[in-house]
Protein backbone atom coordinates (compact mmCIF):
# COMPACT_ATOMS: atom_id res chain seq x y z
CA UNK A 1 0.00 0.00 0.00
CA UNK A 2 1.05 3.14 -0.72
CA UNK A 3 -0.30 6.82 -0.32
CA UNK A 4 1.03 10.38 -0.41
CA UNK A 5 0.49 12.69 2.29
CA UNK A 6 1.06 16.52 1.51
CA UNK A 7 0.30 18.49 4.06
CA UNK A 8 3.20 20.44 5.25
CA UNK A 9 3.32 20.08 8.83
CA UNK A 10 2.29 16.58 9.04
CA UNK A 11 3.68 15.39 12.42
CA UNK A 12 3.65 11.69 12.55
CA UNK A 13 1.85 9.40 10.39
CA UNK A 14 1.02 5.54 11.71
CA UNK A 15 0.08 2.94 9.11
CA UNK A 16 -0.34 -0.70 10.83
CA UNK A 17 2.85 -1.91 11.56
CA UNK A 18 5.03 -0.69 9.02
CA UNK A 19 7.67 1.53 8.88
CA UNK A 20 7.08 4.91 7.44
CA UNK A 21 9.70 6.91 5.63
CA UNK A 22 9.58 11.00 5.77
CA UNK A 23 11.58 13.29 4.19
CA UNK A 24 12.91 15.66 1.33
CA UNK A 25 15.61 14.87 -1.49
CA UNK A 26 18.31 16.37 -3.08
CA UNK A 27 17.55 18.57 -6.08
CA UNK A 28 19.15 20.00 -8.91
CA UNK A 29 17.05 22.86 -8.45
CA UNK A 30 16.43 23.83 -5.14
CA UNK A 31 14.17 27.09 -5.58
CA UNK A 32 11.83 24.75 -7.33
CA UNK A 33 10.78 22.77 -4.03
CA UNK A 34 7.25 21.67 -3.59
CA UNK A 35 5.58 20.61 -1.08
CA UNK A 36 5.99 16.50 0.02
CA UNK A 37 5.84 13.97 2.65
CA UNK A 38 6.32 10.15 1.42
CA UNK A 39 4.91 7.44 2.95
CA UNK A 40 5.59 3.93 1.63
CA UNK A 41 6.49 0.81 2.84
CA UNK A 42 10.49 -0.34 4.09
CA UNK A 43 11.17 -1.88 1.25
CA UNK A 44 9.82 0.20 -1.62
CA UNK A 45 11.30 3.51 -3.16
CA UNK A 46 9.19 5.93 -4.50
CA UNK A 47 9.07 6.22 -8.13
CA UNK A 48 9.53 10.16 -8.23
CA UNK A 49 11.89 12.63 -6.17
CA UNK A 50 10.26 13.73 -3.23
CA UNK A 51 9.95 17.65 -2.06
CA UNK A 52 9.15 20.34 -0.01
CA UNK A 53 9.04 23.92 1.04
CA UNK A 54 11.42 25.27 3.72
CA UNK A 55 9.62 26.02 7.14
CA UNK A 56 9.58 28.83 8.97
CA UNK A 57 13.35 28.14 12.13
CA UNK A 58 12.16 27.53 15.16
CA UNK A 59 13.87 25.89 18.70
CA UNK A 60 14.58 21.85 18.58
CA UNK A 61 13.71 20.44 21.78
CA UNK A 62 14.90 17.44 22.63
CA UNK A 63 17.28 14.06 24.72
CA UNK A 64 19.70 17.39 24.22
CA UNK A 65 17.32 19.17 26.60
CA UNK A 66 17.76 22.48 24.97
CA UNK A 67 17.16 24.97 22.09
CA UNK A 68 18.94 24.36 18.65
CA UNK A 69 18.57 27.57 15.83
CA UNK A 70 17.91 25.45 13.27
CA UNK A 71 19.65 26.52 9.52
CA UNK A 72 17.62 26.14 5.56
CA UNK A 73 15.88 23.09 5.46
CA UNK A 74 18.36 20.39 4.40
CA UNK A 75 17.65 18.32 1.47
CA UNK A 76 17.32 14.38 1.15
CA UNK A 77 18.80 12.64 -1.55
CA UNK A 78 17.57 8.65 -2.87
CA UNK A 79 19.43 5.51 -2.21
CA UNK A 80 21.57 4.96 -5.15
CA UNK A 81 22.16 1.27 -5.60
CA UNK A 82 19.25 -0.73 -4.06
CA UNK A 83 20.51 -2.77 -0.95
CA UNK A 84 20.84 -6.28 0.06
CA UNK A 85 17.71 -7.77 1.53
CA UNK A 86 17.79 -8.26 5.26
CA UNK A 87 16.25 -11.54 6.83
CA UNK A 88 13.53 -10.76 9.92
CA UNK A 89 14.80 -12.34 12.92
CA UNK A 90 12.56 -14.20 15.33
CA UNK A 91 12.31 -11.92 18.55
CA UNK A 92 14.83 -12.19 20.95
CA UNK A 93 16.49 -14.48 19.03
CA UNK A 94 19.80 -13.44 20.66
CA UNK A 95 20.11 -13.07 24.12
CA UNK A 96 24.20 -12.60 24.49
CA UNK A 97 27.17 -12.05 22.75
CA UNK A 98 29.92 -14.55 22.22
CA UNK A 99 32.38 -12.95 24.29
CA UNK A 100 33.54 -9.23 25.81
CA UNK A 101 36.48 -8.08 24.60
CA UNK A 102 39.08 -5.51 26.42
CA UNK A 103 41.05 -3.10 25.07
CA UNK A 104 42.98 0.01 26.20
CA UNK A 105 41.54 3.45 24.14
CA UNK A 106 42.15 6.76 25.78
CA UNK A 107 41.32 7.05 29.31
CA UNK A 108 39.69 3.88 29.13
CA UNK A 109 40.22 -0.18 29.30
CA UNK A 110 36.79 -0.31 27.05
CA UNK A 111 34.61 -3.74 27.12
CA UNK A 112 32.98 -4.39 23.78
CA UNK A 113 31.37 -7.44 21.79
CA UNK A 114 32.77 -7.72 18.20
CA UNK A 115 30.84 -9.98 15.60
CA UNK A 116 31.42 -10.35 12.15
CA UNK A 117 33.86 -10.89 9.71
CA UNK A 118 37.05 -9.13 10.85
CA UNK A 119 37.69 -7.04 7.11
CA UNK A 120 33.93 -6.08 6.84
CA UNK A 121 33.35 -2.73 6.46
CA UNK A 122 33.32 -1.75 10.28
CA UNK A 123 29.93 -0.59 12.19
CA UNK A 124 29.63 1.09 15.24
CA UNK A 125 26.25 0.78 17.27
CA UNK A 126 26.50 3.35 20.27
CA UNK A 127 24.34 2.89 23.54
CA UNK A 128 22.76 5.21 25.36
CA UNK A 129 20.94 5.54 29.25
CA UNK A 130 19.92 3.64 31.60
CA UNK A 131 20.47 0.63 28.33
CA UNK A 132 24.00 -1.41 27.44
CA UNK A 133 25.08 -3.11 24.25
CA UNK A 134 22.33 -5.68 24.58
CA UNK A 135 19.91 -3.26 23.14
CA UNK A 136 21.94 -4.62 19.88
CA UNK A 137 22.07 -7.66 20.54
CA UNK A 138 19.48 -8.57 17.80
CA UNK A 139 20.81 -6.39 15.24
CA UNK A 140 24.54 -7.44 15.32
CA UNK A 141 23.85 -11.00 13.85
CA UNK A 142 21.75 -9.40 10.85
CA UNK A 143 24.49 -6.80 10.27
CA UNK A 144 27.47 -9.76 10.26
CA UNK A 145 25.24 -11.33 7.65
CA UNK A 146 25.57 -8.93 5.17
CA UNK A 147 29.13 -9.32 5.94
CA UNK A 148 29.94 -6.14 8.62
CA UNK A 149 32.25 -5.91 11.20
CA UNK A 150 30.66 -5.06 14.16
CA UNK A 151 31.94 -2.90 16.67
CA UNK A 152 29.31 -2.52 20.21
CA UNK A 153 31.02 -0.82 23.08
CA UNK A 154 30.22 -0.11 26.52
CA UNK A 155 30.03 3.69 27.19
CA UNK A 156 31.85 4.72 29.87
CA UNK A 157 30.62 4.13 33.10
CA UNK A 158 28.55 0.96 31.87
CA UNK A 159 29.51 -2.70 31.57
CA UNK A 160 33.27 -3.61 31.51
CA UNK A 161 34.57 -0.20 31.00
CA UNK A 162 36.67 0.76 33.06
CA UNK A 163 39.16 3.79 33.87
CA UNK A 164 42.90 3.64 33.62
CA UNK A 165 43.49 5.58 36.27
CA UNK A 166 41.82 6.50 39.64
CA UNK A 167 42.63 9.84 40.06
CA UNK A 168 40.63 10.76 35.91
CA UNK A 169 37.37 12.95 36.27
CA UNK A 170 34.76 10.83 36.36
CA UNK A 171 32.93 13.53 32.94
CA UNK A 172 30.05 12.33 31.12
CA UNK A 173 30.15 15.90 29.20
CA UNK A 174 28.64 14.96 25.57
CA UNK A 175 32.64 15.92 23.93
CA UNK A 176 34.62 13.63 26.06
CA UNK A 177 32.24 10.56 25.47
CA UNK A 178 32.04 11.35 21.85
CA UNK A 179 36.17 11.46 22.02
CA UNK A 180 36.11 8.08 23.65
CA UNK A 181 34.66 6.37 20.58
CA UNK A 182 37.28 7.91 18.60
CA UNK A 183 39.89 6.61 21.06
CA UNK A 184 38.43 3.43 20.38
CA UNK A 185 38.36 3.68 16.87
CA UNK A 186 42.15 4.42 16.92
CA UNK A 187 43.01 1.51 19.04
CA UNK A 188 41.26 -0.73 16.39
CA UNK A 189 42.89 0.95 14.03
CA UNK A 190 39.65 1.76 12.04
CA UNK A 191 40.18 4.70 10.49
CA UNK A 192 36.35 5.29 9.30
CA UNK A 193 32.91 3.69 10.18
CA UNK A 194 29.53 3.24 9.54
CA UNK A 195 28.02 4.84 13.33
CA UNK A 196 24.51 4.04 14.52
CA UNK A 197 23.35 4.82 18.31
CA UNK A 198 20.26 5.76 20.30
CA UNK A 199 20.05 8.10 22.98
CA UNK A 200 23.57 9.15 24.31
CA UNK A 201 24.74 7.14 21.25
CA UNK A 202 22.78 8.63 18.92
CA UNK A 203 24.03 12.46 20.36
CA UNK A 204 27.48 10.61 20.32
CA UNK A 205 27.25 9.87 16.87
CA UNK A 206 26.11 13.01 15.89
CA UNK A 207 28.97 14.62 17.63
CA UNK A 208 31.12 12.66 15.47
CA UNK A 209 29.77 12.46 12.03
CA UNK A 210 29.50 16.76 12.76
CA UNK A 211 33.14 17.64 14.03
CA UNK A 212 35.07 14.46 12.79
CA UNK A 213 33.58 13.66 9.55
CA UNK A 214 36.49 12.20 8.17
CA UNK A 215 36.07 9.32 10.51
CA UNK A 216 31.85 8.61 9.87
CA UNK A 217 31.38 7.28 6.69
CA UNK A 218 27.46 7.35 7.29
CA UNK A 219 25.27 7.77 10.02
CA UNK A 220 22.38 6.30 11.37
CA UNK A 221 20.75 8.41 14.47
CA UNK A 222 17.78 7.26 16.63
CA UNK A 223 15.51 10.44 17.41
CA UNK A 224 17.71 12.44 15.06
CA UNK A 225 19.76 15.92 15.69
CA UNK A 226 20.86 16.00 19.54
CA UNK A 227 23.68 17.71 19.72
CA UNK A 228 23.51 20.76 22.86
CA UNK A 229 25.12 23.06 24.80
CA UNK A 230 24.50 24.13 28.22
CA UNK A 231 23.50 27.55 27.23
CA UNK A 232 20.21 25.53 25.65
CA UNK A 233 19.90 23.22 28.55
CA UNK A 234 19.25 26.74 30.50
CA UNK A 235 16.57 27.72 28.43
CA UNK A 236 12.99 27.12 30.25
CA UNK A 237 10.95 24.19 28.81
CA UNK A 238 6.38 24.09 28.64
CA UNK A 239 5.37 22.99 31.95
CA UNK A 240 4.52 19.54 29.69
CA UNK A 241 8.06 19.12 28.07
CA UNK A 242 9.76 19.84 31.53
CA UNK A 243 7.22 17.01 33.30
CA UNK A 244 9.28 14.78 30.59
CA UNK A 245 12.68 15.63 32.16
CA UNK A 246 11.85 14.73 35.81
CA UNK A 247 14.59 12.71 36.66
CA UNK A 248 17.22 15.61 35.18
CA UNK A 249 16.05 18.23 38.06
CA UNK A 250 15.89 15.35 40.10
CA UNK A 251 19.81 13.74 39.66
CA UNK A 252 20.43 17.93 40.12
CA UNK A 253 20.04 17.62 43.86
CA UNK A 254 21.88 15.37 46.71
CA UNK A 255 18.92 13.55 47.42
CA UNK A 256 18.69 12.23 43.61
CA UNK A 257 22.27 11.54 43.63
CA UNK A 258 21.85 8.98 46.61
CA UNK A 259 18.65 7.82 45.37
CA UNK A 260 20.05 6.73 42.20
CA UNK A 261 23.23 5.16 43.65
CA UNK A 262 20.70 3.12 45.85
CA UNK A 263 18.02 2.19 43.64
CA UNK A 264 19.94 2.43 39.95
CA UNK A 265 17.91 -0.91 38.41
CA UNK A 266 14.12 -0.25 39.82
CA UNK A 267 14.85 3.33 38.44
CA UNK A 268 16.28 2.33 35.18
CA UNK A 269 13.42 -0.15 34.91
CA UNK A 270 11.09 2.91 35.64
CA UNK A 271 12.71 4.97 32.58
CA UNK A 272 12.72 1.62 30.19
CA UNK A 273 8.62 1.54 31.07
CA UNK A 274 8.19 5.49 30.59
CA UNK A 275 10.40 5.59 27.48
CA UNK A 276 8.66 2.41 25.94
CA UNK A 277 5.17 2.37 26.91
CA UNK A 278 3.49 -0.61 24.35
CA UNK A 279 7.12 -3.00 24.66
CA UNK A 280 6.40 -5.85 26.89
CA UNK A 281 10.22 -6.59 27.90
CA UNK A 282 10.81 -9.30 30.23
CA UNK A 283 12.16 -9.88 33.73
CA UNK A 284 15.36 -11.59 32.22
CA UNK A 285 15.70 -8.82 29.07
CA UNK A 286 15.77 -5.95 31.86
CA UNK A 287 18.29 -7.96 33.84
CA UNK A 288 20.39 -8.52 31.57
CA UNK A 289 21.08 -4.95 30.83
CA UNK A 290 20.37 -3.82 34.66
CA UNK A 291 23.98 -5.73 35.33
CA UNK A 292 25.79 -3.43 33.40
CA UNK A 293 24.61 -0.50 35.60
CA UNK A 294 26.81 -2.06 38.39
CA UNK A 295 29.72 -0.46 37.32
CA UNK A 296 31.79 1.72 39.87
CA UNK A 297 31.57 4.65 37.91
CA UNK A 298 28.28 4.40 36.54
CA UNK A 299 26.62 7.28 39.11
CA UNK A 300 29.22 9.65 39.33
CA UNK A 301 28.62 9.79 35.39
CA UNK A 302 25.22 9.90 35.09
CA UNK A 303 24.94 12.60 37.62
CA UNK A 304 27.56 15.00 35.94
CA UNK A 305 26.17 13.91 32.48
CA UNK A 306 22.40 15.88 33.69
CA UNK A 307 23.88 18.15 36.19
CA UNK A 308 26.41 19.51 33.55
CA UNK A 309 23.78 19.77 30.57
CA UNK A 310 21.97 22.25 33.05
CA UNK A 311 25.35 24.13 33.94
CA UNK A 312 25.35 22.64 37.17
CA UNK A 313 28.33 21.01 36.76
CA UNK A 314 31.45 22.30 35.23
CA UNK A 315 33.34 20.38 32.31
CA UNK A 316 36.81 20.12 31.68
CA UNK A 317 38.58 23.24 30.35
CA UNK A 318 40.13 21.62 27.94
CA UNK A 319 37.23 20.20 26.06
CA UNK A 320 36.13 24.00 25.87
CA UNK A 321 36.77 24.56 22.38
CA UNK A 322 34.96 21.63 21.04
CA UNK A 323 31.47 22.64 23.23
CA UNK A 324 31.79 26.03 21.80
CA UNK A 325 31.83 24.16 18.11
CA UNK A 326 28.71 22.18 19.04
CA UNK A 327 26.90 24.86 20.97
CA UNK A 328 26.27 26.43 17.21
CA UNK A 329 24.55 22.89 15.95
CA UNK A 330 26.93 22.47 13.07
CA UNK A 331 25.60 20.76 10.51
CA UNK A 332 26.12 17.18 9.90
CA UNK A 333 27.14 16.26 6.16
CA UNK A 334 27.62 12.84 5.81
CA UNK A 335 25.01 10.39 4.50
CA UNK A 336 22.55 10.20 7.45
CA UNK A 337 19.15 8.23 8.28
CA UNK A 338 17.23 9.56 11.00
CA UNK A 339 15.11 7.05 12.49
CA UNK A 340 11.90 7.42 15.01
CA UNK A 341 9.73 5.02 16.93
CA UNK A 342 5.72 5.92 16.77
CA UNK A 343 5.15 5.56 20.63
CA UNK A 344 8.31 6.70 21.81
CA UNK A 345 7.44 8.02 25.58
CA UNK A 346 11.03 9.55 25.79
CA UNK A 347 11.75 13.28 25.09
CA UNK A 348 11.74 14.06 21.67
CA UNK A 349 11.53 16.36 18.81
CA UNK A 350 9.79 16.01 15.47
CA UNK A 351 11.62 14.92 12.77
CA UNK A 352 10.89 17.89 11.30
CA UNK A 353 12.39 19.63 13.47
CA UNK A 354 16.11 19.15 12.98
CA UNK A 355 16.05 18.11 9.04
CA UNK A 356 17.52 21.39 8.62
CA UNK A 357 20.37 20.50 10.78
CA UNK A 358 21.65 17.17 7.58
CA UNK A 359 23.08 18.86 5.02
CA UNK A 360 24.07 15.53 2.83
CA UNK A 361 22.01 13.07 1.95
CA UNK A 362 19.47 12.49 4.41
CA UNK A 363 15.89 10.61 5.04
CA UNK A 364 13.47 10.28 7.85
CA UNK A 365 11.94 7.04 9.19
CA UNK A 366 9.38 6.99 11.52
CA UNK A 367 9.00 3.02 12.67
CA UNK A 368 5.20 2.43 13.48
CA UNK A 369 3.92 -0.57 15.75
CA UNK A 370 4.26 0.55 18.98
CA UNK A 371 8.00 0.90 18.69
CA UNK A 372 9.62 3.35 21.96
CA UNK A 373 12.95 4.76 22.51
CA UNK A 374 14.62 1.82 22.94
CA UNK A 375 14.29 1.12 19.00
CA UNK A 376 17.46 -1.05 18.22
CA UNK A 377 15.75 -3.90 20.37
CA UNK A 378 12.63 -3.10 19.72
CA UNK A 379 13.05 -3.26 16.34
CA UNK A 380 16.30 -4.61 15.19
CA UNK A 381 15.32 -5.49 11.51
CA UNK A 382 14.27 -1.53 11.07
CA UNK A 383 17.80 -0.44 12.43
CA UNK A 384 19.85 -2.91 10.34
CA UNK A 385 18.00 -2.32 7.15
CA UNK A 386 18.58 1.78 8.27
CA UNK A 387 22.79 1.10 8.42
CA UNK A 388 22.76 -1.13 5.18
CA UNK A 389 20.39 1.50 3.12
CA UNK A 390 22.58 4.59 4.41
CA UNK A 391 25.76 2.48 3.46
CA UNK A 392 24.24 2.31 -0.15
CA UNK A 393 23.58 6.52 -0.72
Amino acid sequence: MKRWLTHPYLRQATFDAEPIHIGVRNMSRPDKLKTGIGVFDEDERPPRELKRMSRRQFALTGLSAGTVLLAPDALLASVKTKPPKLPVPPSGASTTFASIKQIEAGLLNVGYAEVGPANGPPVILLHGWPYDIYSFVDVTPLLAAAGYRVIVPFVRGFGTTRFLSSATFRNGQQSVVALDTIALMDALHIQKAILAGFDWGARTADIIAALWPERCKALVSVSGYLIGSQAAGKVPLPPQAELQWWYQFYFATPRGEGGYGKYRHDFAKLIWKLASPKWQFDDATFDRSAASLDNPDHVQIVIHNYRWRQGLAEGESKYDGLEQRLAVGPLITVPTITLEGDANGAPHADGGAYANRFSGKYEHRVISGGVGHNLPQEAPQALSKAVVDVDHF
